[in-house]
């Protein structure tokens, strides 16, 4: 399990805060909380589940929120096709990957194709050393499949 999976707690996820170096502030406690619960929230996501709590806030300090976060390895960004924005979630420390929703969007976690990191191999790495494959598997779910049987091509 990695750091940010574990913290399931105000208390551990400010622990985990300091322990990467940033403030436990009430927003950035918060959009741990949040994005643990809503795995692939994009910022605006975080934004209209904080706001409420939170009334103080505004979109840019979420911006700000969760892209210290990603620096500090508590979030994983994914920039998904089509997905309007990137993706945050708080399991980080591994190389899985995601299956989206052509129609509806829907984002789940595939874990590793292989089992471990990075998971494939480029035939060529250009004499760079690979510590990380991003695959993303697109296709339809169930429910959108019966409403839209045939999707376009993408």
């Amino acid at each position: 399990m990695d750091e940010a999976q574990g913290a399931h707690t105000a208390t551990d996820r400010a622990q985990a805060l300091r322990e990467h170096g940033l403030r436990a502030t009430a927003g950035r406690v918060a959009a741990l909380a949040y994005i643990d619960a809503h795995p692939h929230a994009s910022a605006a996501d975080v934004y209209q589940g904080l706001v409420t709590d939170l009334p103080s806030t505004s979109p840019q300090a979420v911006h700000n929120i969760v892209q210290d976060l990603h620096q500090r390895g508590l979030l994983r960004r994914t920039d998904l096709p089509d997905a309007g924005g990137a993706r945050y979630e708080t399991r980080t420390g591994d190389n899985h990957h995601h299956v989206q929703c052509v129609v509806c969007g829907r984002v789940e976690d595939v874990d590793c194709v292989v089992g471990h990191a990075p998971c494939l191999m480029p035939s060529d790495t250009h004499d760079m050393r690979i510590f990380v494959t991003d695959v993303t598997f697109r296709g339809i779910c169930r429910s959108c499949e019966q409403t839209e049987p045939e999707p376009a091509a993408y």
